[in-house]
């Protein structure tokens, strides 16, 4: 089962939504604006389609009952490394893997390239501080793969794979400003 969507908050309505379709190539479907809940203010709740149907969602949050610089990082601002909490899209294929890579990099996002062995995923942070992945299948798996996921979670201490995997990073390329 696939998802209808996940939703995040933003301070910054117009950076998160350029990196969303700009960026990330993704169209922008739907807009709802109501007041909040708690009736002292009100937001907007910002849908993109992923491409495939499923849907990413910012909110645009305007109420006193809200912090005005709420941090909207969903890892650092828990204390974590920004490599915990992460949002990965799917992509069919390498080639359409390496097209969202290259469109980060042209956008002027840094990306990091991994091939984990069964999948390979680009990464770039959203202007929220989230970090972002694009991510394909790139094996089958097994009964002998569910055997050891099964085997990996069981144990009190599960042994570690030392092998890093394989790792490019890529300098996203610089934009040119206006003067004003």
């Amino acid at each position: 089962m696939g998802f209808h969507h996940i939703a995040i908050a933003t301070r910054d309505l117009e950076a998160t939504h350029r990196f969303y379709t700009e960026a990330c190539g993704f169209e922008l479907v739907k807009v709802v604006a109501a007041p909040t809940p708690e009736g002292a203010g009100w937001a907007r709740h910002v849908f993109y389609d992923t491409g495939n149907g499923e849907l990413f969602a910012i909110w645009d949050l305007h109420s006193p009952s809200i912090p005005a610089e709420f941090p909207t990082a969903i890892s650092t601002a828990l204390g974590l490394p920004n490599w915990v909490n992460h949002i990965a899209f799917h992509a069919p294929d390498l080639a359409t893997l390496h097209a969202a890579r290259d469109r980060w990099i042209a956008h002027g996002h840094d990306v990091a390239e991994i091939d984990h062995g069964w999948c390979t995923s680009v990464y770039a942070d959203d202007p929220n501080g989230v970090m972002v992945e694009f991510c394909v299948t790139t094996a089958k798996f097994t009964a002998d793969d569910r055997d050891e996921a099964a085997r990996l979670l069981a144990a009190d201490q599960p042994e570690l794979d030392l092998t890093p995997p394989p790792l490019e990073f890529f300098k996203g390329a610089a934009l040119a400003t206006q003067s004003q």
